[in-house]
């Protein structure tokens, strides 16, 4: 999806913004309180949450996420900063956890605003997609009978 054409100049420039990779439970409500802006017309909230499967195996019964202390808030910093290059963006929040994630529960939210709904829409998906790939994060799939460290977060 391609930014709208309005001018970027009343917005904040660059967006509001937070990241935080902890082991506290993520609230996607006050995630969106926090993007709200009087000039947002749309707020997209990403969550991503534990399955019971993964890749054609049944039977997950919990995460564990690490990450690198030093660099991981950072690499994502950088990439809202990106977003904010591509789309016009009021606020973007980014809250990922660590340790052991249960069934049903949250492991990283994405709230963006923006005055458009598909500036808010693609910036959320780039920021999850690039976040996957590029932020040093390493998922552990556990299962009754085993674990497995697997790519992306």
């Amino acid at each position: 999806m391609e930014s709208h054409p309005l001018s970027n100049k009343s917005l904040p420039n660059p967006p509001t913004r937070r990241v935080r990779v902890s082991e506290e439970p993520i609230d996607g409500g006050a995630l969106v309180r926090e993007v709200s802006h009087p000039s947002s017309g749309a707020t997209a909230l990403f969550l991503g949450t534990v399955r019971d499967h993964s890749e054609g195996r049944q039977g997950v019964t919990h995460l564990d996420y690490e990450a690198y202390e030093g660099e991981v808030e950072h690499k994502i910093g950088e990439l809202i900063d990106e977003a904010s290059g591509k789309w016009p963006l009021n606020a973007v929040v980014i809250e990922h956890r660590v340790g052991r994630i249960e069934l049903g529960e949250a492991s990283v939210a994405i709230a963006v605003s923006s005055a458009h709904r598909g500036d808010a829409f693609a910036a959320a998906q780039y920021l999850i997609d690039e976040l996957k790939v590029r932020a040093p994060i390493w998922k552990k799939e556990h299962w009754s009978d085993g674990q497995e460290w697997s790519s992306g977060s």
